[in-house]
């Protein structure tokens, strides 16, 4: 598979393409307005303490606090404490940013040791744990300053979900304060090599330290992973530092960039190219490899074309398609993607599509081909959280199995975890993918203001029978005769048309005097009554219901 990193920047702009086979298949973007907070670290301050949800909400400085779930709080707190001088509670696991790892035999820290699962994720890629997790008892108390490490982005009305099991990620190594385990990527498969990376690592790593290997640090020199440790190390030292100095809430480390994350995290030996089109990036990108992995510089270049780099790629055209709800498929078949408060929804149709005369084939067919699009629309669209996939029914069991393998292979390239249940005898797949960061779509439109988000608005004649309504519970009182109506601009072109306009009809029915104003800010469904005679107040909730 070829597979190639494409960076476009402008002045308020960065966005960074991942294609596979020149088609896109992930999908960054970088504004002032869109700043990645996954991966700082915080010294927080405790608020709300609950514990029939078993979480905990953090202050950090945003007007929201964060979420932190009992199971993401670790079990050894006097490291802090002895920083902080408080009674903060800490664990030592974390892994590495988005890959499996393999726990190697952990080494003893004083009397304690980590009985950890030998399969662990990171920030990166960890799912909830907290249906999975063991109950433990938590000390955390209303007041108290917490060290916290953020892992999910805001999504909706949820604020930031944080952790205290802290780790600072580098090119080949992800470093665990007050950690015990040396851990290894699965992906490093040579037993060799395993055993030169760890003895490497356990060499030169000081005591109260735990650390992971990351996959691309097979092969490479001692030297640049001995320095990736020093510098790992050294940047726990100004975290410290700042944690004797700073007061709650105080923000004690920023990661890496949403591109230089990319490149720390992302680029890899199966990586073919990486093409970008600013000197500036392309500068800072050199500059990093020569430090870090300096195999890797033959492979990026800077795009000196005519025409913009996403345009020159076919880049543009597939972006745009992640704004509709409907995608065609090669075959004539197409697939429908609803999003809903609760879930994704993801129809699959066969359009025209009529090879064979068996329907059973014709149905399977359009299936895997469909299945194929909608991994490959999940993953650039960045969907998490629950998601269906209503399939083309398929009658044979063999059948069924084939697609739901054929859906697995797909996901087996995400890199964010997921867990995909058999296809049901509905023919529908039920999926759940974590999420870390609000999807492309929110992240590049806003709610329309005039149907708020439902694509549907009030017929023009169910908008009058409503404003009746109002008027006639209005009148019903002892309110007056005068009052301001609001509405959007185009309804009240709307109600001011005709020689005997709709509104000057009603106020003569009513024997209402309505003063008609418009509010660019109201949508189609939205409507303000003012009264003159509550000293212009609004009434609005109390007639319109």
């Amino acid at each position: 598979m070829k597979k190639e990193i494409l960076i476009n920047a402008t002045s308020d702009e960065t966005r960074i393409a991942i294609t596979e086979d020149s088609k896109i298949a992930e999908l960054f973007l970088e504004t002032p307005d869109t700043e990645r907070n996954v991966g700082d670290i915080y010294l927080g301050k405790t608020g709300k303490v609950i514990p029939g949800i078993r979480a905990a909400f953090i202050d950090l400085g945003f007007p929201q606090d964060a979420f932190l779930h009992f199971s993401d709080i670790s079990d050894s707190l006097d490291e802090y404490s002895s920083i902080i001088g408080d009674d903060s509670d800490f664990d030592d696991e974390d892994d590495d940013d988005e890959e499996e790892v393999v726990v190697a035999k952990p080494q003893v820290n004083g009397n304690r040791q980590n009985n950890s699962k030998e399969n662990t994720r990171s920030h990166g890629n960890r799912q909830n744990g907290s249906r999975h997790s063991p109950q433990k008892d938590i000390n955390l108390e209303r007041g108290q300053d917490i060290v916290v490490q953020i892992t999910k982005e805001p999504v909706g009305k949820k604020g930031f979900r944080v952790t205290s099991k802290v780790s600072i990620p580098g090119r080949y190594l992800v470093l665990m304060p007050f950690g015990s385990r040396i851990g290894i990527s699965k992906k490093i498969f040579n037993s060799r090599e395993k055993r030169r990376l760890r003895t490497l690592v356990k060499s030169s790593l000081p005591k109260g330290f735990g650390i992971i290997i990351r996959t691309v640090a097979q092969g490479n020199d001692d030297k640049l992973i001995l320095d990736d440790l020093n510098n790992l190390i050294n940047t726990w030292n100004e975290i410290s530092a700042k944690l004797k100095t700073e007061k709650a809430p105080a923000l004690l480390y920023k990661d890496a960039s949403t591109l230089n994350s990319v490149i720390r995290d992302l680029f890899r030996d199966d990586v073919n190219k990486v093409i970008v089109d600013s000197k500036k990036l392309h500068k800072e990108i050199v500059m990093y490899l020569e430090e870090t992995s300096p195999e890797f510089l033959d492979r990026v270049s800077l795009y000196n074309g005519n025409q913009p780099l996403f345009d020159s790629y076919n880049i543009e055209k597939q972006i745009q398609e992640t704004m509709r709800r409907k995608v065609w498929l090669k075959s004539g078949g197409y697939i429908i993607i609803e999003a809903t408060e609760a879930m994704t929804v993801v129809d699959v149709n066969s359009g025209k599509y009529a090879k064979s005369k068996d329907q059973e084939v014709n149905s399977l067919t359009t299936n895997i081909e469909a299945a194929i699009e909608v991994v490959r629309q999940v993953r650039l669209r960045d969907i998490g959280g629950i998601i269906v996939i209503d399939f083309i029914d398929l009658y044979d069991d063999k059948n069924k199995k084939k697609l739901y393998e054929e859906v697995r292979k797909e996901f087996r390239k995400d890199r964010a975890k997921v867990t995909a249940l058999p296809i049901s005898d509905f023919g529908l797949c039920q999926i759940t993918r974590q999420r870390i960061r609000q999807n492309i779509i929110n992240s590049v439109s806003d709610i329309c203001m005039m149907c708020k988000g439902s694509g549907r608005i009030t017929s023009r004649a169910g908008f009058l029978t409503r404003l009746e309504r109002i008027l006639q519970r209005y009148k019903g009182g002892d309110n007056g005769m005068f009052i301001t109506l609001k509405v959007n601009p185009y309804l009240k072109t709307y109600l001011q048309s005709g020689l005997f306009s709709k509104v000057f009809r009603m106020s003569m029915k009513y024997k209402v005097w309505i003063k008609l104003e418009d509010d660019e800010a109201l949508s189609f469904d939205d409507i303000k009554i003012i009264s003159a005679k509550q000293n212009n107040k609004d009434v609005t909730e109390e007639y319109d219901h």
